[in-house]
């Protein structure tokens, strides 16, 4: 699925190409995808000129004078910036048409994207309630302390909580708790507040550096140019199980947490 890194990458390849331009027509070649596409969107979006283009954890935001269209890429979505008159392929199920003969397709094969419709002046429904933005001051270590004390979660599960800190999944997470020497499985209550700002550190390190890298491609992500992400070639934990760790050698363990498989070394970590 893809991640923050991979969504923001994902936004700043396309926004050059929509803002301050103006939508021609939406193409819907089903009715839904996770969810029903709501009318208002192509009742709305076309005609308007795309003010901005966004981000709020893993939902891309085209923002438009009468509203917004939320876009989630799912578990495989992608969304390129193609001439037109591009072929058509199986899964292109969504194409926004802009000016100059360009189109925004979605391509989603596995069908748990979304696109949504966010009235001006109000939130949606499904962006209420999130944690603050890692890559921003509002998250620090200060803030993994106060929420942590008390409970009882593993810390990773606590991390990935995006009423906590929006866009931490398990690939990054799993990554951070390594860079700052945190085993996953303990208590979100009992790791320090010197701890805590290790990890902080480390989460806005790490995804900041994905970033650059373009994210990290597992299974289905690409960049809108159609290049992979790189930053899976430099991973210390996730994916590794039983494999020697970089920094000491000693094997790789994986258990699962939350239903998520979580990697970590046994002597870097604890």
């Amino acid at each position: 699925m893809p991640e923050l890194p991979e969504v923001e990458t994902t936004r700043r390849g396309i926004a050059p190409h929509l803002e301050g331009r103006r939508v021609r027509d939406v193409v819907l070649r089903r009715p839904d995808l996770r969810w029903p596409i709501p009318g208002e969107v192509t009742q709305f979006l076309p005609g308007q000129v795309i003010e901005s283009v966004d981000r709020r954890a893993k939902y891309l935001l085209l923002r438009t004078q009468l509203g917004t269209a939320l876009l989630h890429l799912g578990m495989s979505g992608m969304l390129r910036v193609l001439p037109s008159d591009t072929p058509v392929n199986k899964h292109d199920h969504v194409d926004i048409v802009l000016e100059r003969d360009r189109v925004l397709r979605f391509t989603d094969p596995r069908r748990f994207g979304a696109l949504l419709w966010q009235k001006p002046g109000e939130t949606h429904q499904l962006l209420e309630n999130l944690g603050p933005e890692p890559l921003t001051d509002a998250f620090d270590g200060d803030v993994l302390w106060h929420l942590s004390r008390g409970r009882s979660a593993p810390v990773k599960t606590f991390l990935m909580d995006n009423a906590i800190v929006v866009g931490v999944g398990n690939i990054y997470a799993s990554e951070a708790l390594f860079a700052a020497g945190i085993d996953p499985r303990r208590a979100a209550g009992k790791v320090s507040r010197e701890r805590y700002a290790k990890l902080a550190d480390e989460v806005k390190r790490i995804l900041a550096y994905a970033i650059t890298r373009g994210g990290t491609t597992l299974r289905d992500f690409l960049s809108p140019d159609g290049a992979p992400g790189y930053f899976f070639q430099e991973l210390f934990a996730y994916g590794r199980a039983n494999e020697p760790c970089k920094v000491c050698g000693t094997p790789i363990r994986v258990v699962t947490l939350g239903q998520r498989a979580s990697f970590f070394c046994p002597n870097c970590q604890h």
